[in-house]
């Protein structure tokens, strides 16, 4: 069986479907964090798989690039979530408008 680009696709675009599920769905702060960073790397799967068939790097380098910009938005994003944590007990949604001044 060849593994062409469609099949590349149908896996980006199913955990793509699955991180928008559980940030549509879900409340915990955290598990909405693990589901943008799902949805993220799905957009790199794709980039590197058109990447890979197309036979250029330009996909491959904007994910370094895009895996770097992910680094920062972890520090940042737990760091918060820490917070809310720490001030609140809870890591819902609904607390985030307790973070306000």
């Amino acid at each position: 069986m060849h593994v062409g680009l469609h099949h590349y696709l149908f896996v980006s675009f199913m955990l793509f479907s699955l991180g928008l599920l559980g940030v549509i769905m879900r409340r915990n702060l955290l598990v909405i964090y693990m589901s943008l960073e799902l949805m993220l790397n799905a957009a790199n799967l794709a980039l590197v798989s058109f990447s890979r068939f197309n036979n250029k790097l330009d996909g491959q380098v904007l994910v370094f690039f895009i895996i770097t910009v992910a680094a920062a938005e972890v520090a940042v994003g737990l760091a918060l979530i820490v917070a809310l944590y720490r001030k609140r007990q809870s890591a819902h949604v609904e607390d985030l408008t307790s973070m306000k001044l």
